[in-house]
């Protein structure tokens, strides 16, 4: 066992580094998997306090081997524990010989099935993959050790038994565990790998399965034979062999080999069918009856809505919004007919006060070359979001584009407690109940997509979908289309849009991660989706993590494996953090982080209605704080009392005992349920509402739900054609680059650029300068001459302006990445180089910042461009004073003011420099759910922005 102990799987770098560093010996080492080469290894040494890295790469044969400088012969050895062996005799060609092996930690076994109690004792067993000594060394312990284990998967198997149907089943497993594991690996110890004890275990328990794969397969092969062709008197009957009747003993294989009938059966059957009746209406000349095709349902036209207003400080009048004929009237009141009727193309902005949320300003056309504002108070934020949705709506059909600059998102999570869900699920697809929710005036206005996520779904795949379908067609009238269904168990996403969209989507993948006990069940885990709408990529996350008020490091390291296994987007990227591969990224579902306070206190508290002292326990928002998950996310305020955990059949209390045979356990109530987003900067996306059901209590958790506006771009057509321009084309070209990344290494390395305006990504040179003056940070340079110029594929303004640079600095020993970030060209376009600061991102933790200076240059002739949709609506501050210690923003004319698209945690690198302030990164601040982080040294970001050396 202590033999294998120096291998860790897939831990990151950082964390590999962080291990040596405690270590603090020369020659200490250790091996994890690597992070650019699929199947290689990492061979990371701490020598002189700096770690080494060295590749070790698998050859076509399977042999292991150090990576070389070209031209010295490399050594292979058939196992990783030969390699290692070897390597801890000196003068071998590495910075020193392995001499103290990191042994990996040994971790409790803290994981559980819906986790109520989860009482894991025991250690985890370090394991070398295929080719080492990792199982020789694991059976090679002593029977005391083994019975251990076997307790402990006994005691693992014993956490399920109450979650789970299977109680029969489970009985079998509790046999074999308990009496026969050790013989297996006992037999496995002696070369013999067919571990046969499990195999009679696992045919016992499916005896049943086996009899309802006879009935089943019987009833099936009697409905082919009905369909078969009729044979010729002279032919001889065919004999119909069942599976069933092959053999007597039933065993896996037979098992599987009734399964496969089963399913060719099923496949066939419908176009055996089909061919049948065809040739049945062919054959005594039938005419089918003519069926007229049913009409598409039509959406329902949206009534015309009224709303109560206040003009100056004492005259009322009504605003009523026709979104069909496009028109907006004001009539004062008392007066019959309106005062003035505006059309929708009259329009010029709409802004939002934010220091009154109930006030906006109208800006329109009145004569030739005048405009004419004016402001109107409305009775609450409420009111006025409704009025400018309706607005925005009315702009969106009535304009002559014939793609969508602007769509509206719907994302929900619920987690049904395994039980069905109710008849209705009107309040929940329509965001109404309690906190930040749709006003009536605009609940039924259908979204462009909607996202639905699930935990503890007890209903069939298809079941699931149709009755979401049917309940959004009886809700909008619209037949709603299926872009994606995805599902790990219980665990489901399903992705429906609307039917004019469907062309819009394409590169639709999906996928699932396991995080059950030992990463392999799947009662706990996430499923996602990530597809391009038009021009912007999209990914969805639906997730159900550990549960136990004790489990936050779980749930951390949950979250962690996710973003790290979870294969979604486009394949060039899958070096980068997922969560900068889309232009936005909705991460969602049962993150079951509970309230770090007593239950008495919690309860008093929800009474009060005091969510913001609750919220400061919160253990998501905690954790973000520390920078330990979603970093960089946002989420919208929490106005809403905690979703988990009511007595089911109503929400008048909170159940929060839970009565179980090892005792009671405290369930505090907590908001388990939530819905969070990140985007690419400068990018536009608004949260317009954010709570829960009251009126759905079915479970034990209240559905959730989240609204967003989210600006999209179409696939771009140029005026002119590429190529057709005998002028220069658009080009980016950097001045300089600046990295602070943390690491213990002195490698030197390059930087990939990857976008999706460039034919293919590039590479630069090596850095030209480096220093580590500051303990576990390097800093490295790169001047203009080693920094490539970039050639988008199309040089106009109207296209460059929505596209983005993925750059990612990367070891040239190892080809590993230090760090990834992105940057939107928006800000960067003009004949002068601007400046440009972001943090560094990899594996979902902060690993360093960049600044540089760079621009993009467009060609006179093609800079010309036009007005989003959603780029009408702004904010205006209206007299705010700032705070004396509050960063003071360039404030932009008035038609370039923008509604902020996502909140900037503190210490955000300021993104324009000198150049004209960019619209879409005005200043911002925290979310009111998380406090001010104090400015320390922890984040390596800061020895940029406070000016360390």
């Amino acid at each position: 066992m202590a033999a294998a102990s120096w291998y860790h799987r897939d831990i990151s770098r950082v964390v590999a580094e962080e291990l040596l560093a405690k270590a603090g010996r020369d020659g200490c080492f250790l091996v994890r998997d690597s992070e650019s080469v699929s199947g290689a290894y990492a061979l990371c040494l701490l020598f002189q306090r700096h770690v080494h890295t060295y590749r070790i790469l698998p050859d076509d044969e399977g042999l292991l081997s150090v990576q070389t400088i070209q031209g010295i012969q490399a050594k292979c050895f058939r196992t990783l524990p030969d390699l290692i062996g070897a390597y801890q005799q000196p003068n071998n060609g590495l910075v020193t010989p392995l001499l103290y092996p990191v042994h990996r930690a040994r971790q409790a076994a803290d994981e559980d099935s819906d986790g109520e109690d989860g009482r894991g004792g025991g250690h985890t067993v370090s394991a070398v993959p295929a080719g080492g000594a990792g199982t020789g060394a694991w059976l090679s312990a002593p029977i005391a050790s083994r019975t251990h284990i076997s307790q402990q998967l006994h005691q693992r198997l014993q956490e399920q038994v109450h979650s789970s149907p299977a109680s029969d089943f489970m009985g079998f497993m509790a046999e074999y565990l308990n009496h026969h594991l050790q013989l297996d690996l006992e037999a496995l110890r002696h070369g013999h790998p067919q571990l046969r004890h499990l195999s009679t275990a696992l045919v016992t328990a499916c005896r049943a399965l086996h009899r309802r794969i006879d009935f089943t397969l019987a009833g099936l092969e009697t409905l082919a034979r009905v369909f078969d062709p009729p044979m010729s008197p002279r032919s001889p009957a065919r004999e119909q062999v069942s599976p069933s009747r092959a053999t007597t003993a039933p065993n896996l294989e037979l098992l599987l080999n009734k399964i496969s009938t089963v399913n060719h059966l099923l496949s066939s059957l419908e176009k055996k069918v089909l061919k049948s009746l065809q040739e049945t209406v062919s054959r005594h000349n039938l005419a089918l009856p003519c069926v007229a095709a049913a009409p598409p349902p039509t959406a329902k036209p949206l009534a015309v809505q009224s709303f109560e207003v206040k003009v100056g400080k004492l005259q009322r009048a009504a605003l009523t919004v026709d979104v069909e004929s496009g028109t907006v009237a004001i009539t004062r009141k008392g007066s019959g007919s309106p005062e003035e009727t505006i059309p929708q193309d009259k329009i010029l902005q709409l802004i939002k006060y934010q220091s009154m949320q109930s006030k906006v300003r109208l800006v329109y056309d009145r004569e030739p070359q005048r405009s004419l504002s004016r402001d109107f108070v409305f009775p609450n934020a409420r009111k006025r979001e409704a009025f400018c949705q309706l607005l925005q709506l009315m702009k969106i059909q009535h304009s002559n584009l014939d793609e969508p600059d602007l769509i509206s998102v719907y994302v929900g999570t619920w987690n049904m407690g395994s039980t069905p869900p109710p008849r209705s699920l009107a309040s929940w697809l329509t965001s109404r109940g309690l906190g930040r929710t749709q006003d009536e005036t605009t609940a039924c206005i259908p979204h462009d997509i909607y996202v639905i996520g699930t935990q503890e779904n007890s209903l069939g795949d298809r079941e699931w979908v149709e009755f979401l379908r049917a309940s959004l067609k009886t809700l909008m009238a619209i037949d709603y289309r299926v872009v994606a269904l995805q599902c790990l168990w219980s665990i489901k996403i399903v992705v429906l849009v609307k039917p004019e969209h469907e062309r819009r989507i394409s590169h639709v993948h999906t996928s699932s991660v396991k995080t059950g006990i030992a990463n392999t069940l799947g009662n706990k885990g996430a499923v996602g989706v990530s597809f391009l709408f038009n021009g912007t990529s999209f990914g969805f996350i639906n997730c159900h993590l550990a549960s136990g008020s004790e489990k936050t490091h779980r749930r951390n390291q949950n979250y962690s494996d996710i973003l790290r296994s979870l294969v979604l987007g486009d394949k060039r990227l899958s070096a980068f953090d997922l969560t900068l591969r889309f232009t936005h990224l909705f991460w969602f579902g049962d993150l079951n982080y509970r309230l770090d306070m007593d239950v008495q206190d919690i309860l008093a508290h929800i009474t009060k209605k005091e969510f913001e002292t609750l919220l400061a326990v919160d253990q998501l928002n905690l954790e973000r704080e520390k920078n330990k998950v979603f970093l960089r996310f946002s989420e919208g305020d929490i106005s809403f009392p905690p979703t988990y955990r009511y007595e089911r059949g109503s929400r008048d209390s909170y159940m929060w005992q839970k009565f179980k045979p090892t005792g009671v356990r405290i369930n505090v109530p907590s908001w388990c349920d939530r819905i969070l987003w990140k985007s690419h900067p400068e990018t536009h996306v608004v949260c317009n509402s954010y709570g829960c059901t009251d009126d759905i209590v079915t479970s034990d958790h209240s559905p959730v739900f989240a609204t967003f506006e989210v600006g999209v771009t179409s696939q771009f057509v140029p005026k002119k054609a590429p190529g057709s321009d005998p002028k220069p084309l658009a080009c980016i070209e950097w001045e300089s680059i600046e990295v602070i990344v943390k690491t213990a290494s002195r490698s030197k390395c390059y930087i990939e650029f990857h976008s999706y305006c460039l034919e293919e990504a590039q590479r630069s040179g090596e850095n030209t300068s480096q220093s580590c003056d500051i303990p576990g940070f390097l800093k490295l340079g790169w001047s203009a001459k080693n920094l490539p110029m970039l050639h988008p594929i199309l040089p106009d303004l109207e296209y460059l302006g929505d596209q983005h640079l993925l750059l990612s600095i990367k070891g040239v020993e190892s080809c590993e990445s230090y760090g990834e970030c992105c940057i939107a060209m928006k800000s960067m376009i003009g004949s002068m180089a601007q400046q440009f600061e972001t943090f560094l991102f990899h594996r979902g933790e902060e690993t360093g910042s960049m600044r540089g200076w760079m621009k993009v240059r467009v060609p006179k002739d093609r800079r010309s461009t036009r007005e989003r949709l959603y780029e009408w609506i702004s904010f205006e501050e209206d007299d705010v004073e700032l705070a004396a210690d509050a960063p003071m923003c360039p404030k932009p004319p008035l038609q370039r003011l923008r509604y902020p698209s996502q909140a900037l945690p503190l210490h955000d690198p300021w993104p324009w420099g000198d150049a004209e302030p960019s619209p879409s990164l005005l200043c911002r601040s925290r979310p009111r759910s998380l406090p001010e982080v104090a400015a320390g040294y922890t984040n390596p970001a800061y020895f940029i922005f406070e000016g360390v050396p």
